[in-house]
């Protein structure tokens, strides 16, 4: 009987060291993606359509409290006053496009990353299965020390993966 445990004490550390550890550096490898490429060029379009029409708004609305700061001494009261409602109300709706526009943006940005990172997990995963990793850690997560010793970066595999999942 301490034959069997001494045995296993010896040979326990062993098979510890036969585990297969795998890293990947997946934002590298997502921002060499076609598809990334596109997703991050139509936002991006979207972004600068958003804020000229943002910039509109503003210009417009500048050059409205500049004719009101102009006229403002000369106008009766009610002119005033709905002058004054209407600059909020602009203002307003500049507030609320903007929010609306971050909104929009993050929506679209989801809606298009969300198939492309699940691809690249797959990726991931088919690799992992396939080289017997016990664990595939991404070093674009912050991880501040990985051992190249002890685990082997696997970027080169799962792009070639990628590749096959096409």
């Amino acid at each position: 009987m301490k034959k069997i445990i001494i045995m296993l004490m010896v040979f326990a550390p062993l098979s510890l060291f036969a585990q297969k550890f795998g890293h990947v550096d997946s934002q590298a490898i997502m921002q060499g993606m076609p598809e990334f490429i596109q997703a991050r060029g139509e936002v991006e379009a979207q972004t600068k359509k958003y804020e000229d029409e943002l910039q509109a708004m503003q210009q417009e609305l500048q050059r409205k409290s500049e004719e009101y700061d102009k006229s403002s001494s000369t106008m009766n009261e009610t002119k005033r006053q709905e002058t004054e409602a209407e600059l909020q109300k602009m203002y307003q709706k500049i507030q609320q496009t903007f929010q609306d526009n971050q909104q929009a943006l993050a929506k679209m940005q989801q809606d298009k990353l969300q198939p492309i990172t699940n691809k690249l997990l797959n990726a991931i995963k088919n690799v992992g299965s396939a080289g017997g990793y016990v664990y595939i850690m991404d070093t674009a997560a912050g991880i501040p020390y990985i051992s190249q010793t002890l685990s082997k970066d696997i970027t080169t595999e799962v792009k070639a993966e990628l590749n096959k999942l096409k």
